[in-house]
């Protein structure tokens, strides 16, 4: 059986490079990914959700054939933005992942209230942006701390702006959607995830951190190619 294209989406701060272990554990899949224009490393030329919304468009349509779409953390925001008349996405994974609905933003989502470790930069003219405090804490508590220690070196700068933009269109209402849950996040509390899961299909469950990409790549990537399987 032929399976579906894998386009994996990042979430905040993060870009295709810290993927990699995943993607190596996923042989014989045609794996894409995209870099979100909300992350970088020049604080100055930051995209915004909207923008990563159409690059996440622009990727799937490239593809062309039947793809299944994995979106970590803020990755699924402009994901259910970008997919929501996307003909040939077959599902929508949600990888401890903001699954909102119309008119949600991610800050709305978490009370109106930015996470205590988000440390914020104003910007005057060109937008402001957010780094972490204590990234191998908050994203990678279960991972090898060497491992730990060189993804967070490579978080680049995230847009503000990004996590104050509302939803206008909301892909999993007419995509079929499956929600992993992470329950050891540090950075997504598991009860809020409960809460995003109602709204998928199917929910699945990883012992993990925030980022099993890093710390359990097999097992995460079993899920997955469980989901590509699916009829």
């Amino acid at each position: 059986m032929t399976l579906p294209s894998l386009l994996l989406v990042p979430g905040a701060w993060h870009k295709p490079e810290h993927l990699q272990l995943l993607i190596d554990d996923l042989p014989g899949i045609d794996v894409q990914t995209v870099a979100l224009t909300s992350c970088g490393d020049d604080p100055k030329a930051l995209g915004d959700m909207y923008s990563d919304a159409a690059v996440i468009r622009a990727a799937v349509e490239a593809i062309g054939g039947p793809v299944v779409v994995v979106a970590h953390s803020y990755g699924g925001v402009p994901t259910t933005q970008a997919l929501a008349d996307a003909s040939n996405v077959k599902s929508i994974v949600y990888l401890a992942a903001f699954q909102l609905d119309a008119g949600d933003s991610l800050l709305s989502s978490a009370g109106g209230d930015p996470a205590p470790w988000w440390e914020f930069h104003r910007q005057e003219g060109v937008g402001d942006f957010l780094t972490v405090a204590n990234p191998v804490e908050v994203f990678y508590g279960d991972v090898d701390r060497s491992v730990a220690e060189k993804a967070a070196a490579a978080l680049g700068y995230q847009s503000y702006a990004a996590t104050t933009q509302k939803l206008t269109a909301v892909a999993w209402q007419t995509i079929p959607s499956t929600y992993i849950i992470c329950e050891a996040d540090g950075a997504i509390p598991p009860f809020v995830q409960e809460l995003f899961a109602k709204r998928a299909d199917r929910t699945l469950r990883l012992n993990s951190s925030h980022s099993p990409f890093l710390s359990q790549p097999s097992a995460l990537a079993q899920l997955i190619r469980h989901e590509l399987s699916l009829p």
